[in-house]
């Protein structure tokens, strides 16, 4: 993750131009959006979107330059699932369902394809850019009485278009890996004996958010440009 960091720093470097200034330049982004969820597990190991729940997004952006950002993001949402919609059997024709409720707190990179923004033809800047991101996460949830907490790895795509010169909305498609197996509940964290590990039996959600944000705090207001 360390060298991860050390990467993407460079890269913010190099692609930022020494010495230039945008007047249109900002260095914050922030606002909110809304979607829905998909839960991947014990209860659901096939259909993503089986038993969708809904979510709410705050997000935060850091604008590095046209191409890269840092994005917080907080979650809050809804997960379900049902083991007697599935075709695989339990042992001894165990049948579970679980309600979940969970809040994410996750640090993200953003990495553009085009330079985002508009106007300054000679920075080839572009209203609409698809995007790549990932980063690290903390979800905390409840299930049946139960409370939890793990890390998340969150990654995953998505598009912004600049609606004004300050004004975006986006959509995100995230997927989270958790390390547990007791998102869906404590009753579903070992139903077919199989200790859990980094690469198995342990759960998946995910997140399709559309977003609305507003970008604040001028970089500078005078471009002075020194050879």
């Amino acid at each position: 993750m360390r060298y991860f960091l050390i990467i993407l720093t460079i890269l913010a470097g190099t692609l930022l131009p020494a010495g230039a200034c945008a007047q249109e330049d900002y260095r914050f982004e922030a606002g909110g959006g809304i979607g829905m969820t998909g839960y991947l597990g014990d209860a659901n190991t096939a259909n993503l979107y089986k038993n969708p729940g809904v979510a709410g997004e705050l997000v935060f952006r850091y604008i590095m330059n046209p191409r890269l950002a840092l994005r917080s993001n907080i979650f809050a949402g809804t997960l379900s699932g049902d083991t007697s919609q599935m075709t695989d059997v339990l042992p001894e024709q165990a049948s579970f369902k679980f309600s979940t409720t969970f809040f994410e707190a996750s640090e993200l990179f953003e990495f553009n394809f085009f330079n985002f923004g508009m106007g300054e033809q000679y920075r080839k800047l572009r209203r609409f850019t698809p995007y790549i991101t990932g980063g690290l996460g903390l979800t905390v949830w409840t299930t049946e009485g139960y409370t939890g907490a793990a890390f998340t790895i969150p990654f995953g795509a998505g598009v912004k278009f600049k609606l004004k010169e300050r004004l975006n909305i986006g959509a995100a498609f995230l997927m989270k890996k958790t390390f547990s197996d007791k998102l869906d509940g404590p009753a579903l964290s070992d139903p077919h004996a199989i200790k859990s590990s980094f690469v198995k039996n342990t759960d998946w959600y995910s997140t399709l958010t559309v977003t609305l944000t507003y970008e604040f705090s001028k970089r500078c207001a005078v471009c002075n440009y020194k050879e």
